[in-house]
Formats: C-alpha cells, structure tokens, sequence
C-alpha cells in the first residue's frame, strides 16, 4: 500500500486548501471541498474493505452509493491542513444505503465531514447528471463577491451580464453564468436542495451575504472558476461608483463566444 501523504489527489487537495486559504476565501473554519475519487485511485492508498467508523450523512443520496469522497472536515482551519492532513480531511466511502458515510482514513480526531455535507452530495448529484465528469464541489467566501450580493441586483441574468462585462475572459471561463440564492440559513438541507437546483443550470452559486459555491472536473478547473468570478466582482467594485464610459459590449461577448467556441446561457446576450 503506498502512502496517501503522496497520493496525487491529497496532495492536490492540500495545495488548493492552502492556496484558498491564503486568497482570503477560507477564514477561520470558513469553506469546505469534497472531491470525488474512483476506488482505482483510492484501492493504492488504502484498505477499502476497512471501515474505521460509519458517519450519517444526514441526507439520502442513493444515487451516490459506493462512490468515493476526500471531504475537508467540520470546524477545521484551512491553513492547517497542510500541516497535519489526517486530522483536517477525511476519505469515505458512501454506504449503499446512500445514507451513512463510511471512513476509510482521517478525521483522527474523531472529528468528521462538513456540517455542509448534505449541500455538496446535493450538488454531486446534480452535476453528474449535467457532466458525469464532474469531481468537484468547493464553497467559499470570495470577500468581492460576497460584497457584490450587497449593492447589486440579484437577478441571476443582471448579476452575470455585470461579470461577464468586468474581463474578457469571464464569458469564455462561466459561459454558463452565475446562479444566485437570497439569504438562507447555512448548513441546512433546504439550502443544499436550493443549490443543487441552481447546479443544474450554472457550476457557480452565490450565496448572498455568505459567499459561493463552485463545481468543477478537478480542483484546478473549480478554483479558476471562483478565482475569475471573484477578480469581476473587484474590478466591479472598484468601478461600480464611478460614471462608465467604457463596456464590453454584447457584440465583443458574441465574438468571444465564436473565437473561443463557447455558448453564453440562452437569452443572456441581447
């Protein structure tokens, strides 16, 4: 068996919670990952067939049984999982009842998955119906985004036309737009059901006064996603008081969407 310090996947999880960190997007116990594996990947690094402990999930995702997940932990810092992994994250196995998580290596504290658990296997679940290469659900609190939800409108088609106008490149990275959810208590199912909806339609959520949500094929492509959005809402920021002489128009979006072979979301461009 090797060693899951080295495992490809941990070490990329390690990278991005600690780049997250360092942006600004994870104070304190702030934000959470799960990335799903295939057991090929997992079978290298540890004994799939040992359970440590079963964990309830707290929703029943029987569509996800048997498959895999490297979750960050509840009340963990990010800037400290690059110190001691197996205390931060944790990688189980969803139960075929679809309702327990069973623990095959970490939270050695005892500790477990995300009180937002339920909102990201919601999420899994709405995005592999889109893309069954999905891997990826990361929630954050970018501080410009987050301030964004506070003096913008948020009507979903308003809100992205106002990011995708911010940089070039936003309509080429989130074609798909941004999908935004009024104030709703965190850690809830009724909050996960309201994202996985938003899911089937955008990879990007906001969460207004709270921060964001973003699904992804890998870590990488996820963090980019936030990271573009995020740069919009500052150069928005710093703008939004200021008289505009000066846009990307719809006719340059169109351009865009035929020089790098993208479709913005039906009815978003004039």
């Amino acid at each position: 068996m090797k060693d899951i310090l080295t495992a490809p996947f941990l070490v990329e999880m390690v990278r991005t919670t600690t780049n997250m960190y360092a942006h600004g997007w994870d104070e304190r116990n702030g934000g959470n990952i799960s990335l799903r594996l295939d057991e090929k990947d997992v079978a290298e690094y540890v004994d799939v067939n040992k359970v440590l402990r079963v964990i309830p999930t707290g929703f029943s995702a029987p569509s996800l049984a048997g498959m895999y997940f490297l979750v960050t932990g509840t009340g963990k810092y990010f800037k400290n999982v690059q110190y001691d992994p197996a205390r931060n994250l944790g990688l189980f196995r969803i139960a075929a009842d679809g309702e327990n998580a069973e623990l095959l290596w970490g939270y050695s504290d005892g500790g477990q998955f995300t009180s937002e658990l339920p909102a990201h296997l919601m999420s899994h679940v709405a995005r592999l119906k889109v893309n069954p290469d999905n891997h990826v659900v990361m929630h954050c609190h970018p501080a410009n985004l987050l301030a964004m939800t506070y003096v913008h409108d948020l009507d979903e088609r308003a809100f992205t036309r106002t990011l995708w106008q911010m940089c070039t490149e936003c309509i080429v990275v989130f074609p798909d737009g941004v999908n935004v959810l009024p104030w709703m208590l965190c850690g809830t199912n009724e909050i996960g059901i309201a994202t996985a909806e938003k899911m089937e339609t955008a990879r990007l959520v906001v969460w207004s006064q709270h921060g964001i949500y973003g699904a992804g094929v890998d870590l990488d492509e996820t963090f980019g996603l936030i990271e573009t959005a995020e740069k919009a809402a500052e150069i928005y920021l710093k703008i939004a008081h200021l008289p505009l002489k000066n846009t990307i128009t719809d006719d340059a979006m169109h351009q865009l969407e035929k020089r790098f072979n993208v479709k913005a979301r039906e009815g978003y461009l004039d």
